[in-house]
């Protein structure tokens, strides 16, 4: 229990410094008429520079016409070409190869005479079935799959959850201010998808970061004071509100990833869902490691929740200054 506590720091010390590594690409395979389709896809980078194009893998009588075209966008390649399937694609298999660590690529197949299904490949299943008559599921699991792994993976969120959940310590009052920052963040997140409400993204990421160093500051004055800081005193409150900004991030990735058409509601709010999930398990996990530590190494839990503060609050210094410099 020491030592997973111990690693968590450590993982906190050393966190990347791309804040949000949920970077998902995309392929849509649209048919035009019977024997012709168009193909466009969007290949992810995890870092700046050149990079060779991938081009997805498609369903057996399938085969692309002509030379691929190529663009360059932000941290990705863009790819469309022109495709002929002299048979059916259903039950062939579309994929991408060379997919690593978190890359998530969501595929949107759309045929002339059936409906429109959303599939989703990872680096552990590469490749995914064409379906003849797509579930309902399919939307569903896609985008809760893809909302789990964007806490899980979304360095900036997942440092807010910590920290508030190392700075409240109490499960119930931790619970009451999970509620409230899901509820903030859904009412943004929704808002913005649905268009009502709309911020640049920018100034909304930098003031993600400033909330990791506010928490990071309440820390280190509940490690020095007795009197109860702001967010010992009204948590709730001060997750709600910055619950509202990181709402606007989450709509940001939600609008990278792309919402099928005509399954908006199922993708937002399995996405949602997802996201609920992945920081519920992070919560879960954060309480009953610290509550294993202070039964028993209690005089650890001092060391370990100093050198947390501090890696939280350089973390999070870091990314503000990054996104400042930036603009």
């Amino acid at each position: 229990m020491i030592r997973a506590f111990l690693c968590m720091i450590a993982t906190l010390l050393a966190a990347p410094a791309m804040a949000d590594e949920l970077r998902p690409g995309t392929i849509e395979l649209i048919q035009q008429n019977e024997k012709n389709w168009s193909l466009a896809w969007k290949q992810s980078l995890s870092a700046p520079g050149p990079a060779p194009l991938i081009v997805p893998e498609l369903p057996e009588g399938c085969a692309i016409v002509g030379e691929p075209v190529k663009r360059n966008a932000s941290l990705a390649l863009l790819g469309s070409a022109n495709v002929q399937c002299v048979s059916d694609v259903a039950g062939g298999q579309i994929g991408m190869a060379g997919l690593l660590g978190n890359s998530d690529v969501l595929v949107r197949v759309q045929p002339l005479d059936r409906p429109v299904q959303t599939l989703r490949l990872s680096a552990a299943e590469p490749r995914a079935t064409i379906a003849a008559k797509p579930s309902a599921s399919q939307v569903w699991t896609s985008y809760f799959g893809i909302g789990v792994e964007h806490i899980l993976m979304g360095w900036d969120h997942l440092l807010f959850v910590i920290a508030l959940v190392l700075l409240v310590a109490s499960p119930w009052r931790v619970v009451k201010a999970a509620t409230a920052f899901t509820v903030a963040h859904s009412l943004t997140l929704v808002a913005t998808v649905l268009g009502f409400v709309g911020t640049a993204q920018r100034p909304v990421e930098a003031v993600i970061a400033l909330s990791i160093i506010f928490l990071a500051v309440e820390l280190a004055r509940q490690t020095k004071s007795e009197k109860p800081s702001l967010t010992e005193r009204w948590p709730w409150l001060v997750a709600f509100l910055f619950g509202l900004i990181h709402g606007f991030g989450f709509a940001g990735a939600l609008r990278e990833i792309g919402l099928p058409e005509g399954e908006v509601p199922a993708a937002l709010i399995s996405f949602n869902l997802g996201v609920e999930a992945g920081q519920l398990a992070v919560i879960t996990a954060v309480l009953a490691i610290r509550f294993g530590v202070r039964k028993l190494a209690p005089q650890a839990e001092g060391v370990a929740l100093k050198l947390a503060t501090y890696g939280i609050g350089i973390t999070g210094a870091y990314w503000l200054i990054e996104r400042l410099v930036g603009w």
